[in-house]
């Protein structure tokens, strides 16, 4: 993980925003929707984690986003682009 990357995930773990949850929602939502998979340790579908989703999460969610987006197996724009707004809201948050 790079210092930016880093720095986000720090930035999550004092968040209660609500713009950030709902980006947060609208990526595991459409990652279960496209049935995508990130290797990540997870205890529980994309869709029950949006359903359930707390400001704890968001750094779990940060780390999807971030996987997401620059993996060169995902091809999926749509994908890329939600996973680039909840970066770029926990970023101006």
């Amino acid at each position: 993980m790079d210092k930016k990357a880093k720095e986000l995930m720090e930035k999550c773990e004092k968040m209660d925003d609500s713009s950030v949850m709902g980006s947060c929602r609208v990526l595991l939502e459409l990652m279960d929707q496209k049935k995508v998979e990130v290797k990540e340790d997870m205890d529980q579908t994309y869709l029950q984690m949006a359903e359930n989703l707390k400001p704890k999460d968001v750094s779990k969610v940060l780390q999807i986003a971030l996987k997401v987006r620059e993996s060169g197996d995902i091809k999926d724009t749509e994908l890329k682009n939600a996973a680039s707004v909840l970066i770029r809201a926990i970023e101006m948050s």
